[in-house]
Parts: C-alpha cells; sequence; structure tokens
C-alpha cells in the first residue's frame, strides 16, 4: 500500500497522492491543516491519488472546515469518481469545492 503524501508545488498549489483510507489520512491530516494557517487560497490536485474510500471523503471535509474557520479558501481539482460517487450518495457532493472530477 502506497502512503498518502502531500506535496507543495508553490504558491499555494499542492498534490495529493497515494492511497486515501483508514490507515493513511489520520497522517496526511494534520499537515493538510498546517497549510491553511500559510495560505489564503489552498488548491489541492488528487490527479496521484490512486484509491480512497470514505476516509479521503472525510479527510476533504474535515480540510474545507478548518479553511473556511481560518477564512482561507480550499479547491479540490481531479478528484476521483470514487470519492464523487461517495459524496453524492452521502447528499454532500454540492459541498465539496471541486473543479473537476478524473475517471478513476
Amino acid at each position: 500500500m502506497k502512503e498518502a503524501r502531500l506535496t507543495p508545488l508553490g504558491e499555494g498549489r499542492y498534490a495529493l497522492d497515494g492511497v486515501l483510507d483508514f490507515s493513511t489520512v489520520n497522517r496526511i491530516a494534520v499537515g493538510g491543516i498546517a497549510l491553511f494557517k500559510r495560505n489564503a487560497s489552498v488548491d489541492i490536485d488528487l490527479a496521484g491519488v490512486e484509491s480512497a474510500n470514505s476516509a479521503g471523503l472525510a479527510l476533504l471535509l474535515e480540510w474545507l472546515d478548518v479553511a473556511r474557520a481560518r477564512g482561507a479558501r480550499v479547491t479540490y481539482r481531479n478528484l476521483p469518481n470514487s470519492l464523487m460517487r461517495i459524496a453524492a450518495v452521502s447528499n454532500i457532493a454540492t459541498l465539496l469545492p471541486v473543479e473537476s472530477a478524473v475517471g478513476r
């Protein structure tokens, strides 16, 4: 299993890749929260996410909540279809600031 990794790309942009599940999101969550202390606008590209379950969706919702509480903006790009399907079934898809979804 590949660990989740959050990589800075510069100017408030980050790449999130690896596996987002119950064994990986706790570690990555803390690092992501720190992003909202440094940036008023955060753009996270999930094109490198290999697989994700409801824990991955919970991570994105947590970051969204932290960003809003700190007056920051977050955008998720290239969200895997697995996360979009979980969000749709849970009736929370409209809460996610998603730029685009990918066919995985």
